[in-house]
């Protein structure tokens, strides 16, 4: 049984026929097939259900060996007791409160920017503070000539005039250019000071859930190897006072925004509403605000790209799966999932740090 319980993968109820139960293997097919996106050993635990819960026989011992812990609930004097009293769970099913989800591991094989990328590249701030450079030299070499010639002739009053005028007025612009580099370069300096050598701000404390803990130990482990990423953890929406966001990862003008959640194994996937649907039903089992997050922080950075990630991280033993779904603004993820797609797409503009998205987004960095 693996942990999972063939009814509930197949979103049917105990007494489904087999009709039902055929239908409810073909509509989930369609989207587990690893032909479509699905993965392997979730498409075949799929077919294990079906060939279990249609074959009378093996239905019959699959429900009886099913019930056993629930009968044992009944007989509390049974049931090993841990340190403490407290009894261990007497079913498979459900939330484990004992399970604790563990790193994922993520091949580097698998990542198809991972080499792409020069983690000691130079960053690129932008908006480019200050004047262009290269007309200033230009104004200075020209100013420079023009001096040098006047010295070097004999001029009329006239003439003189005109030179000094060209002169002093030139040189006026340069000394303005001038100014407004060295403020710039000022700027520059005082901002990498503040911000150029921290990569993660908000770091999550150990009273936050273990799916974010995870999270921000994924995003630390491998997006960081992206020059231009900033990494964020706790923010709020705009005009709120409440972590509304779990995590953020910025790059350049391109943001992800992260929910990371602790749920039933399974398959998952978003309809074209943005629902989350769980092998082929409609999600109940939790909730996600990430639609509303996203179109929040368009509206606060209407430049930039936005996306949302819904990490899912199992409450019990079992398997998560996905799909890749690239037309989905916010989409359910596996951890591997989220790491080779979202560093793809971060890898895009991998050394650019804008100024200006950056500290809107540090503003909403839950005090």
């Amino acid at each position: 049984m693996r942990g999972v319980d063939y009814y509930e993968l197949l979103g049917v109820g105990s007494d489904a026929t087999p009709v039902e139960i055929k239908s409810a293997y073909r509509t989930l097919a369609r989207s587990m097939h690893p032909d479509v996106g699905g993965s392997d050993g979730a498409f075949r635990l799929l077919q294990e259900a079906y060939e279990t819960l249609t074959d009378p026989v093996r239905r019959a011992s699959y429900d009886s060996a099913r019930r056993r812990p629930v009968e044992a609930e009944t007989a509390p004097s049974r049931r090993p007791r841990r340190p403490g009293g407290t009894r261990r769970p007497g079913r498979d099913f459900g939330e484990d409160p004992d399970y604790v989800p563990r790193m994922p591991r993520v091949r580097l094989d698998d990542l198809g920017w991972w080499d792409s990328v020069d983690p000691q590249a130079r960053v690129q701030y932008l908006p480019v503070l200050g004047p262009d450079r290269m007309p200033t030299f230009a104004l200075v070499g020209a100013w420079s000539l023009l001096l040098l010639a006047g010295m070097a002739v004999e001029l009329n009053a006239v003439l003189m005039a005109t030179w000094l005028g060209l002169l002093i007025s030139s040189g006026v612009v340069i000394v303005v250019l001038l100014r407004r580099h060295i403020g710039a370069h000022r700027e520059h300096r005082m901002f990498t000071a503040e911000f150029g050598n921290q990569r993660i701000f908000g770091l999550p404390d150990i009273q936050h859930e273990r799916a974010q803990l995870l999270t921000a130990e994924l995003c630390a482990k491998y997006l960081i190897r992206l020059p231009g990423v900033r990494v964020f953890h706790g923010l709020t929406w705009p005009d709120s006072v409440f972590e509304d966001v779990h995590h953020a990862v910025l790059c350049g003008r391109r943001l992800v925004l992260v929910e990371s959640k602790s749920w039933l194994p399974g398959h998952y996937t978003t309809d074209e509403k943005g629902s989350l649907w769980r092998n082929g039903h409609p999600f109940r089992g939790g909730v996600t605000r990430l639609n509303e997050g996203v179109a929040n922080f368009e509206a606060l950075l209407p430049e930039v790209e936005v996306r949302g990630a819904v990490l899912i991280y199992p409450s019990r033993a079992g398997e998560i799966t996905t799909v890749e779904q690239p037309d989905e603004q916010v989409v359910p993820m596996t951890p591997a999932q989220f790491v080779k797609d979202i560093g793809h797409w971060l890898a895009q503009d991998p050394v650019t740090v804008d100024r200006d998205v950056f500290t809107t987004v540090l503003d909403q960095l839950v005090d």
